[in-house]
């Protein structure tokens, strides 16, 4: 049979038995189509090998043509980070709450997988941010983020003042809880609930969003996604900096983060009917279906 994907990498959330059943479902399926499977290896320390191949990220980026994730949007910005530098294809399948990037419903998990390796999807491609803090001038650390990066107050019970520019050129000092700065794909996580833009993925942009800030006339704006951005913690403050909610690094008064738009990028897999602003409308509760 042919298929548009020969071998395939399956990754489940962190408490994979959740998922098992329809992670095992789906392995049995993709064999029986004549599909490699690769299991991740956390993936499979949970929900047990079963005879599939186990494999790390490195094997699963130089041998898999897919990655399937099974969880929340979590799940999908973990791998996501992983395999960027592969440049992996990601479907996801939402077993989590909101799911704005796994958008396959698991009740739909084998007729869109079967659509998918029929070749019958669209792309759509994602940046990442390379970020990193810089402590006296030396990269203190360094990761990548596909939501957003954020800097906040982290224990403080009060505000701390940031110098914000974009391309070295002064944009405000914010006093204020922290900031968000986040890619289009960010734009509908925490930048959201801080009144940020929702930027649709086409965008070439990234928002610079102000959390409860002293100033009222702070407001978010968003810059090229070709700006680099750099955040000053200015004394006597420290802080916290969170990448994708998932890793952190304790800032100290003088640091400063720097953001630009990665060389590396993720490509998801949409099956067919795949809408954006359907999407939204339903995770969202804009309104209800459309009249015709």
């Amino acid at each position: 049979m042919n298929n548009a994907f020969r071998s395939v990498a399956l990754i489940g959330k962190y408490r994979s038995r959740e998922i098992a059943a329809s992670l095992l479902e789906l392995a049995r399926f993709l064999s029986q189509r004549g599909v490699e499977v690769l299991l991740e290896e956390a993936t499979a320390g949970a929900v047990g090998a079963n005879g599939y191949l186990v494999a790390g990220y490195e094997k699963i980026g130089e041998r898999a043509e897919l990655a399937v994730i099974l969880g929340g949007d979590g799940t999908m910005l973990n791998a996501a980070r992983q395999l960027a530098r592969f440049d992996v294809p990601l479907v996801g399948i939402n077993q989590g709450r909101l799911g704005f990037m796994t958008d396959i419903a698991l009740d739909e998990m084998i007729g869109s997988i079967t659509a998918l390796l029929d070749g019958k999807f669209s792309r759509e491609h994602r940046f990442l941010l390379d970020s990193e803090v810089l402590r006296d001038g030396e990269v203190a650390y360094r990761t990548l983020a596909l939501n957003d990066v954020v800097v906040n107050k982290g224990d403080l019970g009060r505000m701390i003042e940031l110098e914000v520019k974009v391309d070295a050129e002064l944009i405000h000092v914010l006093r204020a809880d922290g900031l968000i700065v986040s890619t289009p794909t960010g734009s509908t996580a925490y930048a959201l609930s801080a009144n940020g833009p929702i930027l649709h993925p086409s965008v070439q942009g990234i928002a610079i969003v102000p959390l409860c800030p002293h100033a009222l006339s702070n407001r978010p704006i968003t810059v090229s996604d070709s700006s680099k951005i750099d955040i000053a913690l200015l004394p006597p403050h420290d802080a916290r900096v969170h990448f994708d909610g998932q890793t952190s690094f304790d800032a100290r008064a003088g640091d400063v983060v720097r953001m630009r738009r990665s060389s590396h990028g993720v490509t998801l897999l949409h099956p067919p009917g795949y809408s954006y602003f359907a999407m939204l409308r339903e995770k969202l509760h804009w309104s209800a279906t459309p009249r015709h």
